[in-house]
């Protein structure tokens, strides 16, 4: 282990997992909500959206809880086929109503049988031992479980079966997930640990990684964020994750 890495990267951490951190980043949009199903509607649908300028992001994130008049839970468990209406015409790059619609399906049924979207990452085949990786597995599998699901809408949740690095879904399991005292991550669910998080890979984690020598491989995909997670569960093997602030605040400041 270089410890001198480890300093650095743990001082990171403190300078950008704060409060202030939050405004400016699409962890905002859940931020507003204090309803834990409010909290996990939003904080899925703003990581789906996480693509593009981050002003643009939480823009049409704002937009959204409009067009659902401020309470998406509510509006999820209690619409009627009018009140639809209200949905069309959104878009964000090519996410549009289409595959808005599905979502708004999705979480009724699974709200109707469920306290929490925790259960939807819990489809596997042994709940008392499992991998992240089953978890977003058994996840787009039962996300997609409704029979008239538009087959468009498939490409806006991946899974580790397509070797993505499923970037936006980690970054949600973060925020749900990761239980400190700063204020910016939620940790509101209780049976997936922070121990078992994978780290978000997106190009600036990437590209600060690689940097450090925590990335050697050549290609971009599942494996490469499993590279990385490992790695940095040699700094930290209970909260390996809380790293994604150093590496992400790093290159998006251009610090390197």
């Amino acid at each position: 282990m270089d410890l001198s890495l480890k300093d650095f990267l743990d001082k990171k951490v403190e300078e950008f997992n704060r409060p202030d951190f939050i405004p400016h980043d699409p962890i905002s949009i859940p931020h507003q909500f204090s309803k834990k199903q409010d909290v996990e509607i939003m904080g899925f649908i703003a990581s789906i959206l996480a693509w593009g300028q981050r002003k643009t992001i939480i823009n049409k994130c704002n937009e959204l809880i409009a067009r659902m008049d401020g309470a998406p839970y509510d509006f999820i468990r209690n619409h009627q086929e009018e009140d639809l209406r209200s949905l069309l015409g959104f878009k964000h790059r090519t996410f549009n109503d289409t595959d808005l619609l599905y979502f708004i399906s999705f979480f009724q049924y699974h709200y109707r049988a469920h306290d929490s979207l925790e259960q939807a990452f819990l489809q596997v085949p042994n709940p008392q031992s499992f991998t992240i990786e089953e978890a977003l597995n058994g996840f787009k599998d039962h996300f997609f479980s409704l029979p008239d699901y538009p087959y468009r809408t498939r490409k806006h949740v991946s899974s580790p079966l397509q070797k993505s690095t499923c970037k936006r879904l980690n970054m949600f399991l973060r925020w749900m997930v990761r239980k400190d005292t700063k204020g910016v991550d939620f940790g509101i669910w209780h049976t997936i640990q922070p121990s078992q998080l994978i780290c978000p890979c997106d190009v600036h984690v990437e590209r600060v990684a690689r940097k450090f020598g925590l990335i050697q491989s050549e290609k971009v995909n599942w494996k490469t964020a499993l590279e990385l997670t490992e790695n940095l569960r040699l700094f930290d093997p209970q909260d390996p994750i809380k790293y994604d602030f150093a590496l992400f605040g790093l290159g998006v400041g251009g610090e390197l």
